[in-house]
């Protein structure tokens, strides 16, 4: 049984093509009637408008199979008083979500993916959280990966402002326990009685999904297809308890082992 994850590890960063043997990977699951969940931490779209893109891409799975953090966001963020910060398409998603963006007393500073950043945002975000806004990052990854070029991810953004604030941060998507627990709830639903114990997961994001995913029990395997070029990038300076279990370059090597 499985979690997969999407960006680096089914999709190209680059281009937003499947990755090699990823259809296929799918395709293997679903004709042995293997569980699965397809778990993303995209926000820039809507839930479902992303899970359509992934359908015109060629992948072939139910919409039951698919989660990403947009989906939780109303049981952990009220739609009144937001602060949010990330990509132009995030906002406008948050905004047709119901959400009221606040920029003068927000009660939630709310992070999403940017490569742009600036020093006056950083600034807002800080203010807003020393005048007693929650922090609240809508996934902890690493690593964002865009036209070739690596910028810090949420998770890196969430340590900068824990940091500069003295506050806690608590986060929506992977690698967060309340993530995982909803991505095992609705893979009970093809397999009753699935643990965490049962479940290996694949992602190109050793820290901001890998290593959570492992301190819950799960198998991991780790791709080199996406934000990292090669294993020597960042697992040797993982300590051994978070390892990954196994490392490969892409889906069709993972596909000729199973």
């Amino acid at each position: 049984m499985y979690f997969i994850d999407v960006q680096g590890t089914l999709i190209s960063d680059t281009d937003k093509s499947p990755i090699a043997g990823s259809i296929e990977f799918i395709e293997t699951l679903n004709a042995r009637k293997t569980p699965y969940m397809v778990i993303t931490n995209s926000t820039k779209k809507a839930s479902k408008d992303f899970y359509a893109f992934l359908i015109s891409l060629g992948f072939n799975f139910g919409f039951d199979k698919y989660l990403d953090p947009l989906m939780l966001l109303e049981s952990h963020v009220d739609k009144q008083g937001v602060a949010a910060y990330g990509a132009d398409e995030f906002l406008v998603t948050l905004q047709n979500m119901g959400y009221t963006l606040d920029y003068e007393k927000p009660k939630t500073v709310l992070v999403a993916i940017k490569e742009d950043f600036t020093s006056d945002e950083y600034a807002q975000m800080i203010d807003f959280i020393l005048s007693g806004a929650a922090l609240v990052g809508m996934h902890e990854t690493s690593i964002y990966a865009k036209n070739n070029k690596r910028y810090p991810g949420v998770g890196a953004v969430l340590k900068l402002l824990e940091f500069a604030t003295s506050c806690s941060y608590t986060v929506v998507g992977k690698p967060s326990v309340a993530f995982y627990e909803e991505s095992l709830r609705q893979l009970q639903k093809q397999a009753p009685n699935v643990r965490f114990e049962d479940v290996t997961i694949i992602s190109d994001d050793v820290k901001g999904d890998l290593v959570g995913a492992k301190e819950l029990g799960m198998k991991t395997i780790f791709v080199t297809s996406g934000k990292y070029k090669s294993a020597e990038e960042i697992v040797p300076l993982l300590d051994d308890a978070v390892k990954p279990d196994l490392i490969y370059a892409n889906m069709q090597e993972i596909l000729e082992t199973i």
